[in-house]
């Protein structure tokens, strides 16, 4: 099985970037190393119950003292970019003062990606906010969102110089409703409230943080990402039709509608009025302040029931269907169903595939990790990608999760999500064969 695309794919040519993806606290272990201060994952992970096996993030990849040897293996797989993200706790204190060991791994990490050829897009914020601010009442209270500008001012004005293109968020989504609406991400709340507030809150921030990144950084691009699912009726009765509605509305169009449409979803507003945060005058103004890119990570899709008192829920498709090892269903058809969709709703920015895998039951066997069902997940999603740019989605990237297996959030190190296999025990890497495929295809471009 290999990765391949029509010969005539606009994705084979040189301005389309191929790359890998990671995240800070997935990645690089030392969280006590060189001033790094607690955040809300070291905290969760430390709260029983909360992550699979209680496993933490103190270790993971150990890319913090083996950055080196990961810059070297990026290079090899012969993508054109790194999508990388800061950890807020090891730039800046307490007093929001600069932490220089912490600036100074970050910048030797950057000045040797682009020294090798490398395009490098930064995440400001995957997830791990400083535990003092959670303190303090994290997303839920609006202050937090003017403490991102100061250290997004901080990450920008230090780094800016070896940086292609800025995120400032990744998936709100998660960030919100996950940490804290649902409780299963940190800091791991179980109010709708809190969640939507708390959204709000990191929307506004993303734009209150924009002319401060172009500011400081005038040669990089600035965005943010999102990530969505395609959400199908579990039948074709009207409630069933109007319960995948309502989660559409509340997992997509809640978060792209204010960047996009200054406007939180109308629909709420008659179903779920509770769900809609406050908002103070001015607000919708900033967060919709346009971007230079729109990220965009896909994973699965899901089917939705009605449910008289939740309105939806998750069920199984009806339908013969292949499931990954986290039990996400593997529906490439869904990715470029969703993203034709959206490019049918909203005068969309360019776009990048900022995330895109599977958790796979990976085994290394004499030396080897024969992944096929990555493969054929990344053949059948890549391909997904081009539909949609066929069909007219103005698409710039794709970049795969995630160069080598990593802390998987709650789920621990149990699920793998690698293109490259990592022994937890000895920390080497190893290409799987999902990766070498990965690498073929970007060699078969013209």
């Amino acid at each position: 099985m290999t990765i391949s695309l029509p010969t005539n794919s606009k994705m084979l040519t040189k301005e389309f970037t191929f790359g890998v993806a990671t995240a800070s606290f997935q990645i690089e272990g030392a969280t006590s190393a060189d001033g790094r201060l607690a955040c809300i994952w070291d905290t969760f992970c430390a709260t029983p119950g909360k992550v699979l096996n209680g496993d933490d993030g103190s270790k993971a990849c150990n890319h913090y003292n083996l950055w080196q040897e990961d810059v070297q293996l990026i290079k090899s797989l012969g993508v054109d970019a790194y999508r990388l993200s800061i950890a807020w706790p090891r730039l800046m204190d307490e007093k929001g003062q600069a932490n220089e060991k912490g600036i100074e791994f970050y910048r030797n990490l950057l000045k040797s990606l682009k020294a090798e050829g490398l395009q490098t897009f930064v995440t400001l914020y995957h997830w791990d906010l400083p535990q003092y601010l959670e303190d303090r009442g994290g997303w839920v209270n609006r202050e937090t969102a003017y403490r991102f500008v100061e250290y997004a001012e901080l990450a920008t004005k230090e780094l800016g110089e070896w940086v292609d293109s800025w995120a400032t968020f990744n998936e709100p989504f998660c960030a919100a409703i996950l940490g804290y609406e649902y409780g299963i991400h940190a800091p791991g709340l179980t109010s709708p409230k809190y969640g939507r507030q708390a959204a709000h809150h990191i929307l506004l921030a993303h734009g209150l943080a924009l002319p401060v990144i172009r500011r400081n950084s005038p040669n990089s691009q600035v965005g943010i990402v999102l990530n969505m699912n395609r959400t199908y009726p579990a039948s074709a009765k009207s409630e069933d039709q109007f319960a995948a509605l309502v989660r559409e509305t509340l997992d997509n169009q809640f978060f792209i509608e204010p960047l996009l449409k200054a406007q939180y979803p109308k629909l709420l507003e008659k179903v779920l009025p509770d769900h809609l945060p406050t908002v103070l005058p001015g607000d919708m103004d900033i967060i919709s302040r346009p971007i230079d890119f729109l990220g965009m990570n896909f994973y699965t899709c899901n089917h939705n029931e009605f449910d008289e008192n939740t309105l939806f829920k998750d069920v199984k498709s009806k339908q013969q269907v292949e499931y990954t090892d986290i039990g996400w269903e593997i529906a490439p058809h869904a990715f470029s169903e969703l993203l034709i969709n959206l490019n049918e709703q909203y005068s969309l920015p360019p776009m990048f595939i900022t995330e895109n895998g599977a958790a796979c039951a990976d085994v290394m066997v004499d030396g080897e990790v024969n992944d096929e069902q990555r493969v054929r997940y990344l053949n059948g999603h890549i391909n997904a990608v081009n539909d949609a740019i066929e069909a007219g989605v103005d698409i710039r990237g794709y970049f795969a999760w995630s160069l080598m297996d990593n802390f998987e959030w709650a789920e621990g190190y149990s699920k793998r999500f690698g293109l490259c296999y990592v022994d937890y025990d000895t920390q080497k890497r190893t290409i799987k064969r999902s990766g070498k495929a990965y690498k073929a295809l970007l060699e078969s471009r013209s």
